[in-house]
């Protein structure tokens, strides 16, 4: 088994598309004809949204999400943080926080993506020794 997927619910999924591209540099892959599905290319896994309308039209009801009360976060892991961090904002991300050294040897930062979803923006952990 893999893990090929994560799907956000969003109201507008090409507004979404067109967010993440600008803000973490990603590559769509697939937009459906009538908009209510996309998928972003991240390596092996794919960032998938789905309009919130098409899930009430499939008797879902899927909640908003609250970037300070979240539920999960999705991360994307870089070597300059800071320099993500900038591009994220000017994209349209809101800033949640600035980029800070943790005590486990990684660098993180946090923004909120226009729907409200709390992505971490981070370095690999760097293990002493």
């Amino acid at each position: 088994m893999i893990f090929r997927y994560t799907i956000l619910y969003v109201d507008d999924v090409p507004s979404s598309l067109d967010f993440y591209e600008r803000a973490f540099g990603l590559k769509r892959g697939f937009m459906h004809e009538g908009g209510d599905y996309g998928e972003l290319i991240t390596g092996e896994t794919k960032l998938a949204f789905s309009s919130r309308e098409l899930m009430r039209q499939l008797d879902k009801n899927p909640a908003s999400p609250e970037a300070n009360a979240p539920t999960f976060e999705i991360a994307f892991e870089t070597d300059d943080v800071a320099a993500a961090l900038r591009r994220a904002i000017d994209a349209g991300a809101t800033p949640i926080q600035d980029t800070r050294d943790e005590p486990w040897g990684q660098t993180t930062s946090y923004v909120a993506d226009p729907d409200g979803y709390l992505i971490e923006i981070c370095s690999a952990v760097q293990l002493p020794g």
